[in-house]
């Protein structure tokens, strides 16, 4: 089932191509997240868009500054698909 095999390592290269994707924006995310929630425990500022706004600036920062390579990451592996979808379908 040489079929079944390239499928699984499609599918785990999918996966990790996801998590390498994911990983910037979450992570600045959870940095500013940290940040504030610290910043408001210390002060006894309850407002919760100060925790929402933030974080969104955060991960439009991040995709504006690693969009390109994410993109290209996603061109690269997709070009790799297709090159590869004829042995899938025999």
């Amino acid at each position: 089932m040489p079929n079944a095999e390239l499928f699984i390592g499609i599918a785990k290269e999918a996966l990790f191509l996801v998590l390498i994707l994911t990983a910037p924006p979450v992570l600045g995310a959870m940095i500013v997240g940290l940040v504030i929630s610290i910043l408001q425990a210390t002060t006894q500022i309850q407002e919760q868009t100060l925790t929402f706004v933030p974080k969104l600036v955060t991960v439009i920062v991040m995709l504006a500054f690693l969009g390109s390579q994410m993109m290209e990451q996603l061109v690269t592996f997709t070009s790799k698909l297709i090159t590869r979808f004829p042995f899938l379908v025999q």
